[in-house]
């Protein structure tokens, strides 16, 4: 542990932020598992639904900087060929 006070302040804020960045991250996986588990039923409106929450999820990430720009393309490119599989 650190020694200085406003290092000891520092430590405490970087658990903090660690924990947040830990749910934004589960809950992003939890989006595009949906959309996912949608396609695997053969749910068009489910599926179309989840993909819209995982776009939005995807672009909060990317401005939070949890992720990648080029994470996010590629996931959401992924996703919306899986929807479009749907007949």
């Amino acid at each position: 542990m650190a020694n200085i006070k406003s290092q000891k302040k520092r430590a405490l804020t970087n658990l903090k932020r660690q924990e947040a960045r830990k749910g934004q991250k589960s809950d992003l996986k939890t989006r595009i598992k949906k959309v996912l588990a949608a396609v695997e039923a053969n749910d068009k409106e489910a599926a179309v639904t989840a993909l819209n929450e995982a776009n939005k999820a995807l672009d909060k990430a990317v401005v939070s900087h949890i992720k990648h720009k080029n994470y996010a393309s590629r996931q959401k490119s992924r996703l919306a060929k899986a929807v479009n599989t749907i007949q």
